[in-house]
């Protein structure tokens, strides 16, 4: 933890109030909602990285009580599980460091910790904040199922031919179901960590940054341990009602971080090819429009397990 002085208390209040807006926007601007939500993490990664866990506390503290009293208490407690305390937790994670010497490193030497385990972290910290807010809201498969009606009556609308028969709207409710958290889950990590991506960057540029600027591609890989938590998540889907919506959650968390790492390790291995841009642009491309092929980068992700330890000298960012 940094100092704990005037700078750093006000910085995590001016940052608290700051995340609480952006989150108070995004209920305003429903095009916009996933991103603001997102970005209100910003500020909390930024106070963390930059001024310690001081100013990250004192902006979890100021941001839930800003949107207390100009929303709700329910309101500040739906954002602090899902986006300001997880953001807290991840610039706490990448401040952490130890003597080299303890992992048998050189002398003067200083270890920080993984960015596999942080990764892995935000994929645990989404998953129990979801979970947290769903027991909150009272999430049960009809929020889903009322979902595929709306969807059904809009196709009606526009389409008077297309009546699907009972069975078949009970399967893809059933399916909806289960892709509802996944997919939610796995947003919510690739947000969370573009953010946390975000504020290192700034964070770096300010010459405020403790943490050394990593390589991403040849560090981004997930904690070999994680694969059991994605496996368990994917038993729990065949269990059906709350054990399955929580697997499913479990698969789109824990999935995205091995995605994520999975476009790492692509950007790793076509590093000095002379095809490399055209290819990245295609792979991101042909993922965002067809989803499937994010399959092949799921498999990389989890075929390429790591912890790689970034290693500097003691007073050197």
């Amino acid at each position: 933890m940094k100092t704990l002085n005037k700078t750093s208390l006000l910085t995590g209040a001016l940052a608290g109030v700051t995340a609480a807006l952006l989150s108070m926007g995004a209920n305003t601007q429903s095009s916009l909602a996933i991103v603001l939500y997102a970005a209100s993490a910003l500020p909390i990664l930024i106070a963390g990285l930059g001024w310690g866990n001081a100013a990250a506390i004192t902006a979890i503290i100021s941001a839930g009580a800003t949107a207390a009293a100009l929303i709700s208490p329910y309101f500040a407690l739906l954002i602090l599980v899902v986006t300001l305390i997880p953001a807290g937790w991840l610039s706490h994670l990448a401040n952490l460091a130890r003597p080299a010497t303890e992992l048998g490193g050189p002398d003067g030497a200083l270890a920080w910790y993984p960015l596999s385990d942080i990764l892995s972290h935000l994929a645990g910290l989404v998953t129990a904040g979801m979970i947290i807010v769903g027991f909150i809201v009272g999430y049960d498969s009809g929020v889903s199922d009322r979902m595929v009606d709306i969807v059904i009556e809009a196709v009606k609308a526009q389409e008077p031919l297309y009546n699907p028969d009972a069975a078949a709207i009970s399967q893809i409710k059933s399916i909806f179901t289960l892709a509802l958290p996944l997919i939610q889950g796995a947003v919510w990590v690739v947000m969370l960590f573009t953010a946390y991506y975000v504020a290192t960057r700034i964070v770096q540029m300010s010459g405020k940054s403790l943490r050394p600027r990593e390589d991403i591609p040849s560090t981004l890989r997930m904690h070999r341990n994680a694969i059991f938590i994605f496996l368990g998540g994917l038993v729990l889907t065949f269990m059906g009602g709350a054990p399955a919506t929580i697997g499913a959650l479990v698969c789109g968390t824990f999935g995205a971080g091995f995605l994520l790492a999975g476009f790492a390790s692509f950007h790793f291995r076509t590093r000095g090819k002379s095809w490399r841009l055209p290819v990245l642009w295609i792979a991101y491309l042909s993922v965002l429009v067809f989803t499937i092929p994010a399959i092949f980068f799921l498999l990389t992700g989890l075929t390429d397990t790591r912890r790689t330890i970034a290693v500097t000298p003691v007073g050197k960012n």
